[in-house]
């Protein structure tokens, strides 16, 4: 799905209300009936990563740490229950996931039987039936299976979904008869920096050649997009050719604005493929 840059400022704009909840899924999608729920996601996503960028600096501080786990341990004193800490990170405009990564953070430097570290950290984040506090542990439990933006159960899948939309093209390839290299089989041939797919035989898109393609299971908004060309496309351009980006969730479609330079964007596989072949002698 492409959208204006108009269309999506209107959307980004209505996002500075929502909380990182499931709630919010529920609220775009009345708001914004005509677009896909997996458009209407990424672009939550991505506009409330910068939120919290933009914020992050202000709980991250050893004054914010302890009025946190001081304001957690005064409440579940008043009121034992497991929202307390979600309850919490909403009242101060903090991801529930990040929320409780600070709280159990500062339990554990306090507890003389598990050693602190980020690994015990993570692990415990990763399956809060480990916590040793069990109110603690239903808490941080609530916090990362209610926030849709960040978190262990978020990063697992957002990687499922990358994965999947891989496959896909590799089964569109694989469909169309198209020979190619994935980017493992580009790593052990001794590339370090590759995108995931090479053509073995070039392809023409809407009259233009593709060498490589990048899947990215996400919306290509301003920020993202110029971050990729900087830090992956353009380098691809150099060392392989002209590409194809698909961003399987869409993008603002004034980016699609470098085909004349070797850049071409889509929303989805191409259904126009032309292949071409080199003649010798």
């Amino acid at each position: 799905m492409k959208l204006s840059r108009a269309e999506y400022r209107v959307i980004a704009k209505y996002t500075d209300q929502l909380k990182p909840t499931r709630q919010c899924m529920k609220m775009l999608q009345e708001r914004f009936p005509g677009y896909l729920p997996s458009t209407l996601l990424s672009i939550f996503s991505l506009e409330y990563q910068k939120r919290i960028k933009r914020t992050i600096s202000k709980h991250h501080t050893p004054e914010a740490f302890e009025d946190y786990y001081q304001s957690y341990m005064h409440q579940m004193k008043m009121c034992r229950s497991s929202q307390v800490l979600f309850s919490l990170a909403n009242k101060v405009d903090l991801s529930p996931s990040l929320m409780a990564r600070i709280i159990l953070e500062r339990f554990l430097q306090e507890q003389d039987d598990t050693p602190f570290s980020k690994q015990v950290l993570n692990s415990m984040l990763r399956d809060p039936s480990s916590i040793p506090d069990h109110s603690l542990a239903d808490n941080v439990y609530q916090c990362t299976i209610n926030d849709c933006c960040y978190g262990p159960w978020v990063d697992s899948i957002k990687h499922a979904i990358g994965h999947e939309h891989e496959m896909l093209l590799h089964d569109k390839l694989r469909e169309k008869n198209l020979s190619f290299l994935d980017e493992n089989q580009l790593r052990a041939k001794g590339y370090d920096k590759t995108p995931d797919i090479i053509l073995e035989v070039p392809i023409a898109v809407e009259g233009r050649i593709v060498h490589w393609i990048e899947s990215k299971a996400s919306f290509g908004d301003d920020h993202s997009h110029q971050n990729y060309l900087n830090e992956q496309f353009w380098s691809y351009w150099n060392r392989f050719g002209p590409g194809l980006v698909i961003y399987w969730h869409g993008f603002i479609e004034e980016l699609d604005c470098h085909r004349d330079r070797g850049i071409m964007l889509k929303d989805g596989f191409p259904s126009d493929i032309v292949t071409l072949s080199y003649r010798t002698g």
